[in-house]
């Protein structure tokens, strides 16, 4: 009798077409997981994640038309992620998405990335089989790693434009153009500018219009920091304002700013007597400072409504192409934190 030598399991395998039962038995989980891993991979670890793609790829085994098709159903949630929960122009943000949401059946996930740009990352990658898109608020990653992301799943950015990824930008450059000629008029020449993150956007671009004013105008303007857009970040912008000489500064944002305003009346300083001082966002609370700020008013929550419309018409298709960018107006809201430039000798 001849002897016939019993095959390798993975010889057998290959001898047909793989199941996914193959791939489980291979990468040694149940074929549930194997299915959350390739058509879900945010809803299983990295670890387990790589070994049920590397057992795929071993066998050459293709998900069904069946599993394809499970692997496009909604999920029914989107994402909305923010650098800082703290901050309040992020506040406005998530109402304003969660109420679009909420009114078309979505429910929103909020997720804080903490100013960290290999989070933000990291949170893309692994959610992305748990949502049917994401809602980026000011992303700190760049051009590559934004386009990589909308290559996988609907990605809508705000105060963030990247080429090919939908976006709304609030329209900050104009409002700190304001901001320079409304100091101008009160005779200031010389301001300083606090900046925020250095991976922020919206930071550079509003740099950019507000040098472009102050050659416009012939003043001087200077760049100082950058600093952290917390309230606990103002007081170290206040005293470098003041060591600058500058009679007046535009703050990144109403939160450094506020902090500024702290920091100043502990010192004894008069604002705007001394120092003028303008935020940024128009934020909660910005009007009850000693004294009320000036600043920047920005439709925030609108924003986030346009920025959800401009996402579902993604997950929903229709013969109307979306829209790729909209950009909102802003002003300059003049209250009691600016004033005359000082007399100096």
């Amino acid at each position: 009798m001849e002897n016939v030598t019993a095959a390798e399991p993975n010889e057998a395998v290959h001898r047909r077409a793989p199941t996914i039962k193959d791939v489980a038995a291979l990468s040694g989980v149940a074929t549930s997981t194997v299915s959350r891993a390739l058509s879900q991979p945010g809803r299983v670890n990295w670890a387990t994640r790589e070994r049920v793609e590397a057992a795929a790829a071993e066998l050459g085994y293709v998900p069904t038309s069946v599993g394809r098709a499970r692997s496009s159903v909604r999920t029914g949630f989107v994402a909305l992620l923010v650098p800082d929960i703290n901050n309040g122009f992020f506040l406005d943000l998530i109402r304003g998405t969660q109420r679009q949401l909420r009114a078309s059946g979505f429910t929103q996930l909020l997720v804080d990335t903490e100013e960290d740009n290999d989070l933000e990352e990291n949170y893309l990658d692994q959610m992305r089989g748990s949502v049917d898109g994401f809602i980026l608020a000011a992303s700190r990653l760049d051009d590559d790693k934004l386009a990589q992301a909308a290559a996988r799943v609907p990605i809508v950015t705000i105060n963030r434009t990247s080429p090919g990824v939908p976006t709304v930008l609030i329209d900050t450059a104009r409002g700190v153009q304001q901001a320079v000629e409304h100091l101008f008029s009160l005779g200031h020449r010389d301001i300083a500018y606090m900046a925020g993150p250095v991976a922020s956007w919206s930071d550079g671009r509003r740099w950019t219009a507000l040098q472009e004013t102050a050659d416009t105008l012939g003043i001087s303007i200077r760049r100082l920091g950058p600093y952290y857009p917390s309230q606990r970040s103002g007081a170290a912008a206040a005293d470098a304002a003041l060591n600058s000489g500058a009679t007046a500064c535009i703050a990144f944002n109403d939160l450094v700013a506020i902090g500024m305003l702290v920091r100043l009346k502990e010192r004894g300083v008069d604002v705007p007597g001394e120092l003028s001082v303008i935020g940024c966002d128009d934020v909660f609370g910005a009007d009850f400072c000693n004294p009320p700020l000036t600043t920047l008013t920005a439709p925030i929550e609108q924003a986030g409504r346009v920025a959800t419309d401009m996402l579902l018409s993604r997950l929903r298709p229709s013969t109307v192409s979306p829209r790729m960018q909209v950009e909102l107006p802003t002003h300059l809201t003049i209250r009691a934190s600016t004033g005359a430039a000082p007399h100096r000798k």
